[in-house]
């Protein structure tokens, strides 16, 4: 049996689950998502919790099992507290500004300002030149959006310069040995 499979998730109070066949969908405080589960797993609501089953034991439905209910686990955590990944720029001249809630420049080293959009449900939070969050429900997205910032440009690991997690260890690299 699946040990992250079989565990019930809890629904918060203020949290509303509608279960439509193979679509779940959660509203709360912060919004709405929606998933479509895989074909072989149910999901069932009890009161105050939902269950994932798997009908029979084969390969297919025991790797959906654990990944089904983590998914809906995660729309019940993002509608009610979110998610905000943190990244830090590192670099002489390398800063961002803020454009908005959905907008940022970058200066990044290149010769031009990178001007970064958010999709929809996302909002950036910037606490200075180097430091900035992005935040949303859904948790695929924010960590999505994340890369595609972290993209722009990878920390190198010579100088350490470029954007990088906060938190994320560069191993740096010995520059080439001079005679």
């Amino acid at each position: 049996m699946s040990r992250i499979g079989k565990l019930p998730i809890t629904v918060p109070s203020g949290v509303d689950v509608s279960i439509d066949g193979p679509v779940v969908t959660v509203k709360g405080p912060k919004g709405t998502l929606s998933h479509t589960v895989a074909s072989p797993i149910t999901v069932e609501k009890a009161e105050g919790e939902l269950e994932v089953k798997r009908p029979d034991d084969e390969r297919l439905s025991k790797s959906l099992h654990g990944l089904t209910r983590t998914l809906v686990n995660n729309m019940v955590v993002g509608v009610t507290q979110g998610y905000e990944k943190k990244l830090e720029i590192r670099g002489v001249g390398y800063r961002v500004l803020p454009k908005g809630p959905t907008q940022l420049e970058f200066q990044l080293g290149y010769s031009h300002p990178i001007i970064f959009e958010a999709p929809e449900g996302i909002t950036f939070t910037t606490d200075g030149p180097t430091r900035l969050g992005v935040q949303g429900i859904d948790k695929q997205l924010v960590g999505e959006v994340a890369a595609n910032i972290r993209k722009l440009r990878k920390p190198e690991p010579y100088k350490g310069k470029g954007v990088r997690y906060e938190g994320e260890h560069v191993r740096s690299k010995v520059g080439k040995a001079g005679k």
